[in-house]
């Protein structure tokens, strides 16, 4: 396991996973809202931030998958199953997770893994796409073009309702990431497959921001038949609700881990 991720608070542990182009700098305006209660693990996924690169061939979810099994083993105390949140990407991951019997409970926020059809999978690529020949345009002008809020309104506003609360430094991470970024070249819409059964008795948040133009919420009708037992949330926010949201989203975290403090399911089928 090659992960970078930090460790703050004590209490149950909670592992937050960020989506594709991000990396755990996503999670900075929630995790002070959860860390005076919680365990918090805040983790860079392969191929992304400080974490190692992706192999040169292989499943990319299945392995992504595998490194974040070997880091609950690390991570989290003997006896203890984690409760797992993410982010689009990592929402995918994280329901994945509670599917192989890894997790205690999951909050996924706009989780990626529900597309309807073919057309559905083409406009997120051509959304990141476009978003990638755009940040190649400013090259190295983006540190410059994110220290203004109307340069972040524009650059986020894919991702956010309100984009120009998005951090500045974070912003010229994530626009300089998209264009480096390898998982999109390597992304296929046959490898969203979710294990089955799912434990019909495992907490699940699904919380979809109303105004997201990466996954639109309508993707959600999907994910309630493939997780019937999912609590729904739709919230006034964009496609990355941590920044346009922090309170409401640690809200949903804190109020699905409480929900699966008492659960107990299966054994993992890892």
């Amino acid at each position: 396991m090659d992960l970078y991720h930090q460790v703050t608070g004590s209490g149950p542990t909670i592992i937050l996973m960020h989506g594709v182009c991000h990396r755990a700098h996503a999670w900075d305006p929630v995790v002070p809202l959860l860390a005076d209660r919680y365990r918090v693990v805040v983790v860079d996924l392969p191929g992304h931030g400080e974490s190692a690169d992706l192999p040169d061939a292989g499943d990319v979810l299945e392995y992504m998958i595998d490194q974040l099994g070997e880091l609950i083993a690390e991570v989290v105390p003997d006896g203890e199953r984690p409760h797992v949140v993410g982010n689009s990407l990592g929402g995918f991951l994280a329901l994945e997770l509670g599917a192989r019997g890894l997790a205690s409970s999951v909050t996924a926020l706009s989780p990626a893994g529900f597309f309807r059809s073919d057309a559905e999978w083409r406009y997120t690529m051509t959304v990141f796409h476009s978003l990638r020949r755009a940040a190649g345009k400013l090259g190295r002008h983006i540190p410059v073009v994110t220290e203004r809020a109307a340069g972040r309104a524009v650059m986020m506003a894919a991702f956010c309702a309100r984009p120009w609360r998005y951090p500045a430094e974070a912003a010229a991470i994530d626009g300089e990431a998209i264009i480096s970024n390898t998982v999109l070249d390597r992304a296929d819409r046959r490898t969203f497959l979710f294990s089955a059964p799912v434990d019909e008795e495992l907490p699940i948040t699904i919380r979809w921001g109303r105004f997201d133009l990466v996954l639109p919420v309508r993707q959600v009708s999907l994910a309630s038949r493939l997780f019937p037992q999912a609590r729904v949330e739709i919230s006034a926010d964009g496609h990355v609700p941590m920044s346009d949201d922090p309170e409401g989203v640690a809200a949903s975290i804190a109020a699905t881990v409480e929900r699966g403090v008492a659960y107990a399911g299966p054994a993992s089928r890892v």
